[in-house]
């Protein structure tokens, strides 16, 4: 069994899902929150962290692996879960969006894109096979077809073109894809045009992929453009296939694509706002590495069960930030991954209970974002 998708539960006054997804490594309960271990592993956390902070499920970039150490020893060395010690389950991206970042250093064509390693300019070629092939290699339980990530603004004309492709190298990937396990999921772009994206999802559709990934968004347009975005795909979309919206990990960006459908998400922003001394809380960020925090002996958030706010005051994780010390990374880390993470087991709760509206509306009265 490559996955398995099984919708529990609609919400009766939205498009919220309450889902289990069941993976060769695992059963994720969804919607979920996806940390990313971008190069095998999510940075300062241990595997044995993250099962404690509550994560299912992490995200690994085939783009980087690919580059360091190289998918075909990370084949040898048994695939990405024995490699990084980590046995529940794993998604990889297809490279799309790093490509796309890398800017003047590729260049796209129908065959594929031509890139600079951002790590010694050596020149590189993936085609939508080649990214099947490393991904396969990798042993992800869930890899994703590659596609071109367009920039924000762009005109219909190239986003057209762009979602054509995307389509076109999808009919590739999965003709590809012959891995026993590991499930292949399309990705929806589009742009911020609502008639190229129900076209882009009705074309992938018809390939009757697994699962789909939203892409294209959260790269630079209004988050209420966003969300427009994500309604416009509602109806376009299979109704029993997970739909991961990739890129987006802000807590009111969680809560208010959930009510549009999403099921499951992905961001480096937790991990990265917390090695810059930034912590997640029910009323904002906080800069805890800020000097207000210097005798603030209180913990990150009071009531969080984490292991940093259960253990340490605001006043001993800014003395780490103060005093370079790693550990300070790594406690905002972990509370900045258990927030979310739990976040998410709370939205879960109130779709069971038929009170996701309520649940959005208690929680942005506190929150200042």
């Amino acid at each position: 069994m490559a996955l398995k998708f099984t919708v529990l539960k609609t919400a009766s006054d939205s498009a919220a899902r309450l889902g289990l997804l069941e993976t060769a490594h695992g059963v994720v309960e969804t919607p979920v929150f996806m940390p990313v271990g971008t190069q095998a592993t999510v940075k300062t956390m241990t595997p044995q962290e993250l099962e404690a902070v509550g994560a299912g499920m992490i995200l690994s970039n085939t783009y980087h692996l690919y580059l360091r150490p190289g998918s075909d020893l990370v084949k040898e060395a048994g695939g990405l879960h024995r490699f990084m010690g980590w046995q529940r389950s794993i998604l990889t991206d297809s490279g799309g969006f790093q490509v796309f970042s890398l800017g003047k250093l590729r260049k796209i064509s129908e065959e594929g894109v031509e890139f600079r390693s951002h790590l010694d300019g050596s020149k590189h070629f993936i085609s939508p096979e080649k990214s099947i092939e490393i991904q396969m290699e990798l042993g992800s339980d869930i890899a994703m077809a590659f596609d071109e990530c367009p920039p924000c603004p762009a005109e219909y004309s190239y986003i057209k073109e762009s979602a054509d492709l995307t389509y076109r190298w999808a009919k590739r990937c999965k003709a590809r894809h012959d891995h026993p396990y590991q499930a292949l999921f399309g990705i929806v772009q589009g742009g911020v045009f609502p008639e190229l994206r129900r076209q882009s999802a009705s074309q992938l559709g018809e390939l009757d992929f697994p699962g789909y990934g939203i892409g294209g968004l959260s790269v630079g347009e209004p988050k209420p453009v966003m969300y427009e975005m994500l309604e416009a795909l509602d109806p376009a979309m299979p109704r029993d296939k997970p739909r991961y919206l990739m890129g987006v990990g802000s807590p009111d960006c969680l809560i208010e694509a959930v009510l549009r459908g999403v099921d499951m998400f992905d961001s480096v922003l937790p991990t990265r706002n917390a090695r810059h001394g930034t912590v997640m809380t029910r009323h904002g960020n906080l800069t805890v590495r800020d000097r207000p925090f210097a005798r603030d002996f209180a913990p990150i958030e009071t009531g969080c069960p984490c292991y940093t706010c259960t253990h340490f005051s605001r006043a001993y994780i800014r003395h780490l930030f103060k005093a370079r010390e790693v550990l300070g990374l790594r406690l905002a880390t972990i509370h900045n991954l258990a927030f979310l993470i739990r976040l998410m087991e709370e939205i879960r709760e109130a779709i069971r209970q038929d009170r996701l509206g309520q649940f959005r509306e208690q929680f942005f009265a506190g929150y200042a974002g």
